[in-house]
């Protein structure tokens, strides 16, 4: 299963909530069968043949504009992520043309250690994006900076050229690869139709991170709100008084 392209940025958000969801899940189902890690989990998984987790790549283009419509939602989603999402099979990439200090956050910048840079205008975006002056004087046309996780200062390095032509190349070949696939994206199933609920239903808070996937889709079903939960938070919060997201989770 492969996701597709999400172009409208109240989906984005979703998008990213569900990733958070199905790293909750997965490191649930890690501590089931006593795995540190993906690797580990799918080896014994198939020891047992039973079935395996794939990795997950979520690639975000031009974070400035996410940032512009949930800047906290966003920066919250995008830490967690990559704090913990690594060790379930969660990667990101994030990528901008607009290295500002309300973009690239600090809170962003300290959970993402491997960065590139291109060309950049000035002194400041690249102090922004490495922590050091030095892509403002590249020369563009690929020519970057690479910054590894294990490294103290970045690497010089060309970017290779890719037309339109072997691009589409590229997308026929995974495309053969992976063979037809009719199932719809698998956050889909956790999206009501435009204009259906308020975004807020989908809060991260007021869903059980104990559940399953498969009765987590289901608390998505009869016009989206599962009664039998509600009625359980509305007598949590009266017995103990107060309300927060941990309590709720």
């Amino acid at each position: 299963v492969y996701g597709e392209v999400e172009v409208d940025l109240d989906r984005v958000v979703k998008v990213l909530r569900w990733v958070a969801l199905e790293m909750d899940d997965r490191y649930k189902r890690f501590a089931e069968a006593s795995a540190r890690h993906l690797d580990d989990f799918n080896r014994k998984m198939e020891r047992q043949e039973k079935p395996t987790l794939p990795r997950i790549v979520v690639l975000i283009d031009e974070l400035a504009d996410l940032m512009m419509l949930a800047p906290e939602a966003v920066e919250q989603l995008l830490c967690r992520i990559a704090q913990m999402g690594r060790a379930t099979g969660i990667h990101l990439v994030v990528a901008t043309q607009r290295p500002s200090t309300d973009v690239v956050t600090g809170l962003i910048k300290a959970n993402f250690p491997a960065r590139i840079a291109f060309a950049t205008a000035s002194q400041i975006d690249s102090r922004v994006i490495l922590d050091m002056q030095g892509a403002e004087t590249l020369l563009g046309d690929g020519d970057m900076l690479y910054l590894a996780p294990d490294a103290g200062h970045p690497k010089r390095v060309q970017g290779c050229y890719v037309s339109s032509e072997e691009l589409d190349r590229i997308i026929a070949f995974w495309r053969r690869e992976v063979g037809p696939v009719d199932e719809k994206s698998p956050w889909k199933r956790m999206m009501p139709p435009k204009n259906t609920v308020n975004s807020s239903t989908f809060d991260s808070s007021t869903i059980d991170h104990s559940t399953t996937e498969q009765s987590r889709d289901e608390q998505f079903d009869a016009d989206y709100v599962d009664e039998d939960m509600l009625q359980r938070a509305v007598s949590l919060v009266k017995k103990r008084g107060s309300a927060s997201a941990s309590l709720l989770q």
